[in-house]
């Protein structure tokens, strides 16, 4: 195929690409595509198609595709290469990952921190995380490179995933030692391993350390420190963490809300679950399928059928997906409780458009 410089019949490939069924064919349209320029610079249509392959399990066709783009000249450049490593990474191909990493010199490829970190997140995304650590403290003498930022970033990232979270804050002190720049994911990422650990403690010290370092939390942040509060019965201190992020002007999502929701719910506490259902209520957030997945069945076994039917409503206008079970649960302690009007009126809605997806019925 010759190279196609007009737009219109590039997007004509991206289509081909993209609604073709049969994979086989899919990767032979691909590698033929390839052959346009225009085509290789499409970041999108490179990691969708490896997504679908990699979901129907093909992993001898994503190597196909990816080792089709060796014949190009762009694989010259570091950023083309590095982005079939990413690719191959994503994947767990990380052996594919390794190979193009060492064939880069002989592909006239020069090889910068840019490839090194494409080969660190390739091993941590693969869970190679003890290759990690060996390439981490052995590749840049060889490559005659400095970690940066994102390399330390990238290697915390995997410390955190093996569990060794002592390891993960060791990179933490060489980068301040290096005078390196810390972000809030590099903080992010060392306080969702520790606050899932239930270390609630060093999750704190780690927040205390962001701070020092002018790093502002942001809501991924809260996010992780609810989540770890919530899990290890820290309602009070949960609870007093949304009022600090409503004092700093960061607005609690749905799943903050859902935390706390499923902390009490979890404690026994259907009232404290209502009342945070109620702050859903008066955010500028619908609640969610999470959110009726937990309050419908406990308000249920609660006997509380009258906050049980005001769900129900709000399902209907938010149109969340909720599992057939739970809602027949409310048909049918409904009817054990005398109210089959009630529960009359969900069976027919069940039957109605808006929600034909659920097979409701009486007992």
């Amino acid at each position: 195929m010759s190279t196609v410089s007009s737009l219109n019949p590039v997007k004509s490939l991206f289509k081909q690409i993209y609604k073709e069924r049969n994979l086989k064919v899919l990767v032979e349209k691909f590698k033929e595509s390839s052959a346009v320029d225009r085509f290789r610079t499409n970041i999108s249509v490179y990691e969708r198609t490896v997504r679908r392959l990699a979901v129907a399990k093909q992993f001898q066709l994503i190597e196909e595709i990816l080792e089709e783009q060796k014949k190009f000249r762009d694989i010259s450049k570091e950023g083309f290469a590095v982005r079939i490593i990413s690719l191959y990474g994503k994947v767990g191909m990380f052996d594919n990952a390794q190979k193009l990493f060492d064939e880069m010199p002989e592909l006239k490829c020069s090889r910068t921190v840019l490839s090194f970190n494409a080969i660190l997140t390739a091993c941590v995304n693969s869970n190679k995380l003890d290759i990690m650590e060996k390439l981490f403290r052995e590749l840049p003498e060889v490559l005659s490179v400095e970690p940066d930022s994102f390399s330390y970033n990238i290697a915390i990232k995997g410390f955190c995933k093996m569990g060794s979270l002592e390891s993960a804050v060791s990179m933490l002190d060489e980068m301040e030692k290096k005078g390196l720049q810390t972000d809030v994911f590099t903080f992010n990422t060392l306080l969702y391993g520790f606050y899932v650990k239930g270390r609630l403690d060093d999750g704190h010290d780690i927040w205390k350390r962001m701070e020092k370092n002018n790093v502002d939390p942001n809501i991924t942040s809260y996010k992780t420190k609810l989540l770890g509060l919530v899990s290890f019965k820290k309602l009070k201190e949960a609870a007093e963490t949304v009022d600090e992020m409503r004092k700093k002007l960061i607005k609690p999502d749905v799943f903050c809300f859902n935390y706390l929701i499923k902390g009490y719910l979890d404690d026994g506490d259907l009232e404290g679950a209502k009342f945070w259902h109620g702050e859903i209520e008066k955010s500028e957030f619908d609640p969610n399928t999470t959110t009726f997945t937990l309050l419908i069945p406990f308000a249920c076994d609660k006997g509380d059928l009258d906050f049980v039917i005001k769900l129900f409503d709000k399902v209907l206008v938010t149109n969340c997906q909720i599992d057939n079970s739970v809602l027949q649960n409310v048909v049918d302690c409904l009817i054990k409780e005398s109210r089959d009007d009630e529960a009359k009126k969900l069976v027919e809605l069940g039957k109605s458009n808006k929600f034909r997806q659920y097979i409701l019925k009486l007992p």
